[in-house]
């Protein structure tokens, strides 16, 4: 079982390799590749798992009978975007299951960085409060993240002071 508390840290020349890479794959794939506004999105039929085998099995049948094919569908047409489709597909899982494991460990980064951060701001905070030379400048420096607690602290004072 992998240690979900230990962050395995990336070395920056194989990170810079990585977008390298990256960027090498988005030019070769930028001639054939498009974006899609969110309408155009939604307004397309979708072949997702439930029509893949529809559509493998439609486009077999075209290319057997190219005679029932309607007038504006050639079979070529047909299994070359179908070839595209199924292709791309198998490449989309591929990234998807990279994306998701590098969302999971910037995930698992970002977290165990913020608490690093929370347990310093404690440490400062305690520094502050027992006048250590430097503590309040970093202290009101990172409280800045917390201003709800501020308001929140000053109630508080004023009902103590009230009662």
């Amino acid at each position: 079982m992998v240690d979900k508390e230990f962050i395995n840290v990336i070395p920056s020349d194989v990170l810079e390799e990585v977008q390298d890479m990256i960027q090498e794959i988005s030019g070769k794939l930028e001639p054939y590749v498009m974006a899609l506004t969110p309408s155009e999105r939604r307004k397309m039929p979708k072949m997702g798992r439930k029509s893949l085998s529809f559509v493998e099995k439609a486009e077999e049948y075209a290319r057997k009978n190219p005679n029932m094919c309607p007038g504006f569908l050639t079979t070529e047409t047909f299994e070359a975007v179908f070839s595209t489709a199924h292709e791309l597909w198998k490449f989309t899982n591929s990234v998807k299951q990279l994306t998701d494991n590098l969302q999971d460990t910037e995930l698992a980064a970002g977290s165990k960085a913020y608490l690093s951060a929370l347990d310093f701001y404690k440490s400062v905070k305690i520094a502050a409060m027992r006048d250590i030379p430097g503590a309040k400048a970093i202290y009101e420096e990172l409280r800045s993240r917390f201003p709800h607690r501020k308001h929140r602290e000053e109630e508080g004072e004023t009902k103590a002071q009230g009662q």
